[in-house]
């Protein structure tokens, strides 16, 4: 039993010599100021006559989609219009006919903006579904558009 109680005291003895000095539990606290940063509202794009192609095309395509929503939008006339409202050039333009040769409403409509050695061209209708825009090379011939295309006289 001796042992017993030596073992007992060396147990008790030996919790309170190794057991480290408790010290009140903190629980670290972090401040973080934060300062709400308005969200920028995207620009409306605009025509930038110094700029690429590229860099118009945003505002070619705004354009574009505008007279699609319109009731004109089968008429290649309203987007050569819009556009040259718009600022783009007319006499830079190109449109495809809005009537095929036997009378029907052309499947699409294509029209261009020749701007630099590159093109903004433009292609809607029922066969293109919603409009379509891209910025190409020119022709190696000039223009926009292959094929024939209306005379751009009003």
């Amino acid at each position: 039993m001796g042992v017993l109680s030596l073992v007992g005291v060396i147990a008790l003895t030996g919790c309170g010599v190794f057991a480290p000095e408790s010290e009140p539990a903190t629980t670290p606290t972090m401040s973080i100021d934060v300062t709400p940063t308005p969200t920028p509202t995207p620009e409306e794009p605009a025509l930038d006559p110094d700029g690429t192609a590229q860099d118009n095309l945003a505002y070619f395509t705004l354009i574009v989609e505008e007279v699609w929503a319109g009731e004109d939008r089968a008429s290649g006339r309203a987007y050569v219009d819009a556009l040259v409202a718009a600022g783009f050039d007319k006499d830079a333009m190109q449109v495809t006919e809005d009537m095929s040769t036997v009378g029907n409403p052309a499947e699409s409509i294509q029209f261009s903006v020749e701007w630099g050695q590159e093109c903004l061209v433009g292609q809607v209708g029922p066969a293109t579904g919603d409009p379509f825009t891209v910025v190409v090379d020119v022709l190696p011939g000039g223009g926009c558009l292959v094929g024939d295309t209306r005379v751009i006289d009003w």
